[in-house]
């Protein structure tokens, strides 16, 4: 029954997992964008860390880490990708809000682009963000992990984010 079945804890990405990553991201997202995304960054060594959640023997969530080019010491947040048999059961949101606490707690700025009605849900500030330049719309602009500061950054990302 798969209303029973719930997620074990998010850990870092074991190697050999690259194929079910894969496998998650194009099950969660319309194109292979953002699997290409990944696998552009792995290769150029800009992502940080990779996290996943796991459910049985499979991987149902996904974060990736990557290194801003600038600030430096700063990272992004690209991709989010949650199973669709999972979405809605807020597991996205747990994921995300330990990452935010643990930006909190280190004092490390993670700047993310997308949906700022989730990722504020999830501890990412957009009133933090405001004072950022940022290639991408600034509307979907949030940040986490710098405290009670609102930044003016110009944001570089890594080169490997263009064309998205």
């Amino acid at each position: 029954m798969t209303w029973l079945q719930t997620p074990q804890f998010s850990r870092d990405m074991h190697k050999g997992e690259e194929d079910a990553v894969d496998a998650l991201l194009r099950a969660a997202f319309p194109g292979p964008e953002e699997a290409a995304l990944v696998r552009r960054l792995r290769k150029s060594g800009a992502i940080a860390g990779e996290t996943v959640l796991p459910m049985d023997d499979r991987i149902v969530g996904y974060y990736a880490l990557s290194r801003m080019v600038s600030p430096k010491g700063w990272l992004c947040l690209a991709p989010v990708a949650m199973h669709p048999d999972v979405q809605g059961r807020r597991l996205g949101k747990r994921m995300i809000g330990m990452l935010t606490e643990w930006a909190r707690l280190t004092g490390t700025p993670v700047v993310v682009v997308g949906d700022p009605g989730f990722y504020t849900k999830a501890g990412f500030s957009a009133a933090q963000a405001a004072g950022l330049q940022s290639p991408y719309p600034a509307e979907n602009v949030t940040i986490a992990g710098v405290g009670d500061t609102a930044p003016t950054e110009q944001l570089v990302f890594p080169p490997e984010f263009g064309g998205l």
